[in-house]
């Protein structure tokens, strides 16, 4: 096919990281079109993803970063399920990236699941107290609650918070590319962040 040239599936595996084979089909698919190829690529991926995420992770590498002026340094580890993916140097890149953002970022908990429920609570009802003061009708409550709650967790944590390379995106989805890419499940564990000065 004329339009699935040798030079699109290149570009296209640069930009990917996938193999050949699945290129050229979404190539074929999307009319020689390379964004809805990615498009195609990228649902795949995610779907992918998804049935790896529920995959053992054994090994892993602890990624680090130290901001120029030594006031801040991160460290975080991130699991794999094998050594080949966490020798990787393109996945250790994608630590140091996740270090930088944290740095950057100031996360306090990995996702919303590690928020302790009273934690949760308190928010929900200092909210709640500020919206009855506002004189919010109660059958609107809780939906707006729901919104605030969605706006904390992209605050606090570092799964839902807009990654700094590339705000367009969600560190979430920064991890499944790097789940379609290696074709492994990949968790980011937990981390420590030091500021100098900070309690």
């Amino acid at each position: 096919m004329s339009e699935v040239s040798m030079e699109k599936i290149k570009r296209l595996r640069e930009r990917t990281g996938l193999g050949v084979m699945d290129i050229k089909r979404a190539l074929q698919e999307a009319g020689g079109d390379e964004e809805k190829a990615i498009e195609i690529l990228r649902k795949k991926g995610l779907a992918t993803a998804a049935k790896k995420a529920t995959r053992a992770v054994k090994d892993g590498f602890i990624g680090s970063y130290i901001h120029f002026n030594g006031k801040i340094g991160v460290l975080v580890e991130i699991d794999t399920e094998t050594d080949f993916v966490a020798r990787n140097q393109e996945f250790r890149e994608f630590a140091r990236n996740i270090a930088m953002h944290i740095a950057t970022s100031a996360p306090q908990y990995v996702s919303p699941e590690d928020i302790p429920q009273e934690v949760v609570e308190k928010e929900k009802e200092i909210y709640r107290e500020q919206l009855k003061a506002q004189g919010k009708p109660e059958h609107v409550i809780d939906r707006i609650i729901e919104g605030k709650l969605k706006k904390f967790y992209e605050e606090v944590c570092l799964l839902e918070q807009p990654y700094v390379k590339n705000p367009e995106v969600k560190v979430r989805d920064y991890l499944t590319e790097q789940i379609a890419k290696f074709g492994e499940n990949i968790v980011i564990r937990r981390f420590a962040r030091l500021a100098v000065g900070e309690e």
